[in-house]
């Protein structure tokens, strides 16, 4: 179904701080540098998706704090509609990321707001061809909303945070999306039977990122898809698999072809990657096309 992006998930302010490496336990790192970010796999990928062309709609939650007000700005300065995103009381949901100096990080999340959303008060637009879903919100809410997408919308689960799946949401989902991390917590395995097992979690597609390894996409009762990762220079991979996640909606809304979208996702991740993070809220579909057409 062609159509927008409907994406219900977590919203957060991102505390980002540099050091030259992740500290260990009892250690105590000096850092080198410390922003506020927004954040959030929700907001981040539907911003992604606004960014990529789609026209996104999203249903969240935030705080009636500072920290609120902030995360709604941001939505509307993409073009995202936040008539769904309700304002509460309490705090807005944070997280604190550490990025070292190859570019690589770790993080904490604390839900805040996020931890209430109810997927029995969200309606899914009409207007909607793509619902995605991550697991930093109840997975309640996003069982209810899965049922209520139905067979004619195309649902997306981003599985980050890592943990188990529940059944039904499973066989709900059309496309699972895992970075390597998560799909070695889920499948319990990081060899060579890694593509059998995440073809065994049960929805009929199922995407591994790898990094600098690229992706694989294991399909049922086809052959494995292989796409080898665009050699760039990584200044941080912190929301990069944000910006692959919302890319990749954001080609499918437009009706394109699973392996398409992910041609364009992959690139538009490797721009991300390589660009300081004060210039990758310009990054847009034109510059993506360009960067394929000159790979």
């Amino acid at each position: 179904m062609i159509g927008g992006v409907f994406v219900v998930g977590a919203l957060h302010l991102d505390v980002v701080v540099g050091a030259p490496h992740l500290p260990a336990i009892d250690e105590t790192v000096i850092g080198q540098s410390v922003d506020c970010r927004f954040g959030g796999k929700g907001g981040n990928q539907a911003v992604a998706a606004a960014r990529f062309g789609a026209s996104t709609a999203m249903a969240g939650r935030v705080g009636s704090d500072q920290f609120g007000r902030q995360l709604l700005k941001e939505l509307d300065g993409a073009g995202v509609d936040r008539t769904q995103v309700v304002v509460s009381d309490g705090k807005s949901g944070m997280s604190v990321a550490i990025v070292d100096s190859s570019g690589e990080y770790g993080a904490v999340i604390v839900s805040g707001a996020n931890s209430a959303i109810d997927g029995q008060m969200i309606n899914v637009p009409e207007s909607a061809g793509v619902v995605l879903l991550q697991n930093e919100i109840p997975e309640a809410a996003n069982v209810a909303v899965a049922r209520q997408a139905g067979k004619q919308r195309t649902v997306i689960l981003n599985a980050a945070p890592a943990h188990q799946v529940c059944p039904e949401l499973l066989d709900r989902v059309d496309l699972l999306i895992v970075n390597r991390c998560e799909a070695e917590q889920l499948t319990g395995t990081r060899g060579a039977e890694m593509p059998e097992k995440l073809a065994a979690l049960g929805p009929p597609a199922v995407i591994a990122t790898l990094g600098a390894d690229g992706l694989i996409l294991v399909r049922r009762d086809e052959n494995d898809l292989r796409l080898t990762a665009n050699p760039v220079p990584v200044v941080s991979t912190h929301g990069a698999g944000d910006a692959f996640v919302g890319a990749l909606a954001a080609e499918m809304a437009r009706g394109k072809a699973l392996e398409s979208a992910l041609e364009f996702a992959q690139s538009a991740a490797a721009i991300h990657v390589s660009r300081k993070v004060e210039n990758r809220n310009r990054i847009g579909r034109r510059e993506v096309l360009a960067f394929m057409n000159d790979s």
